[in-house]
């Protein structure tokens, strides 16, 4: 039977080490190929030792501050992308209106408005009170 030395790796521990790797793929020491191929190894290992290996020719981070990913922003990617979409609709379906107004010669009904209101609100709404973020809701945890 072999046994190898080292203390058997943990799952936060393998956990860990493929954050640091996709930090490392982030700042660009690694491509998305080796960040593949790494992973993988980590994931295989058995090992601290081994786990410690993956990183081997990788230099030292930084230690990361603890929500340092929310310092930056309170709203959420999710809620970022939503938004740059009811915006980007929102110019398109004003430029149709601006253009349909031009061709007519005078404003015509302005019908973005049932676009870009109710989307609008309901988006203003889940951002000010955290609906489907997990903060209004008592029960999930």
């Amino acid at each position: 039977m072999d046994i190898s030395p080292g203390t058997r790796a943990s799952n936060a521990e393998r956990e860990k080490v493929v954050r640091l790797l996709a930090r490392h793929l982030e700042d660009g020491r690694i491509d998305l190929a080796e960040y593949d191929e790494r992973a993988a190894k980590v994931y295989a290992t058995t090992t601290t030792d081994d786990l410690q290996l993956v990183l081997s020719d990788l230099p030292k981070l930084p230690k990361e501050t603890v929500g340092k990913a929310d310092s930056g922003s309170r709203i959420p990617i999710w809620q970022k992308i939503e938004g740059s979409s009811w915006l980007g609709v929102s110019v398109l379906v004003l430029l149709i209106w601006g253009a349909i107004s031009l061709s007519v010669g005078e404003f015509t009904y302005p019908w973005p408005i049932w676009v870009i209101g109710p989307w609008g609100a309901v988006l203003v709404f889940r951002m000010l009170t955290g609906f489907e973020s997990g903060r209004c809701s008592r029960y999930v945890r």
